[in-house]
């Protein structure tokens, strides 16, 4: 089995658990390394003679593989998984990072990380995505961006005023947002900038998309939750002549009265979970939930 390799340059003092779990994995019969390029130029700093035997790849070249391997944090996983993109490789987080809450387990559980990814003792969940584009122009070859697995925000620039985004849903329309932004959040991304702009948390398998204005110019704007079969278009106008597109993490300037059509993806991102871990695990133990203050 090949294994696909991303991370991030930001891991020093995570250099002992790395040497460890790439011990493991250069040990491993029957698997064979693939790390990306710009990844395993920094691993070389750290592994030293410990670096593995692998052969590199380019990811925004084809490849394959039969798993792949994220380690750092949340935004490590979003960058493998736009590579990823329509190839549906399973995506297995290693949480260096601060919060990691798509990863599957800790560097420090590096063993047990290996004997799962070899023998393929995990589950598999499959975690809908966006796909954006501008309904005007879709045939622009820049104007459309097929995968977003967290969250399409519209917001506007840094130095400008607010925004209105006239918002549809299914072509039937919603509201004229007077706000800073607009997030249409998946699921998985309900915990990330949703979450922190007000937003509710949806269990990653509910079929639904929830929209969430940021920082509301009137108290009767609130998020609401779509299904995700829905179709949302939003046309944003802003005094600044531009506002901002923001698909997970990527930015984008764009003119004022661009219209977007936001919709569900073609395919999915295939999220890996080590067996004995749920998602209420992660609401206690990452985001503290129901935990009582003293």
């Amino acid at each position: 089995m090949k294994i696909a390799i991303f991370g991030n340059s930001y891991q020093d003092e995570h250099a002992d658990g790395l040497r460890r779990l790439f011990g493991a994995l250069g040990r491993a019969e029957g698997v064979t390394l693939a790390i990306q390029h710009a990844y395993a130029d920094y691993l070389r700093t750290v592994l030293g003679d410990a670096m593995p035997v692998a052969e590199l790849f380019d990811p925004t070249c084809d490849f394959s593989a039969g798993l792949a391997l994220s380690i750092g944090g949340d935004g490590t996983f979003l960058h493998t998984a736009f590579h990823v993109g329509d190839k549906q490789i399973p995506i297995m987080g290693i949480n260096t990072g601060h919060l990691g809450y798509l990863s599957a387990a800790p560097l420090a559980n590096a063993g047990a990380i290996v004997e799962a990814a070899v023998s393929g003792d995990y589950l598999v969940e499959a975690r809908t995505m966006l796909s954006v584009s501008r309904s005007s122009e879709p045939e622009a070859g820049n104007g459309e961006w097929p995968c977003a697995l967290n969250e399409v925000a519209i917001l506007r620039q840094a130095s400008a005023s607010m925004i209105a985004v006239d918002t549809t849903v299914d072509s039937q329309p919603l509201a004229r947002y007077l706000c800073d932004g607009l997030i249409v959040a998946t699921p998985t991304g309900s915990t990330a900038y949703n979450l922190s702009a007000g937003g509710p948390i949806l269990a990653p398998s509910a079929p639904s998309w929830v929209l969430t204005p940021v920082a509301p110019h009137s108290l009767n704007m609130r998020p609401i939750v779509v299904a995700d079969s829905a179709v949302v278009e939003v046309e944003p106008h802003s005094r600044a002549g531009f506002f901002t597109l923001s698909i997970d993490g990527m930015v984008w300037t764009l003119p004022e009265g661009t219209r977007l059509r936001i919709a569900r993806s073609k395919f999915h991102t295939n999220v890996v979970r080590l067996r004995g871990t749920t998602f209420t695990d992660s609401l206690r133990e990452k985001l503290l939930w129901g935990v009582a203050h003293q």
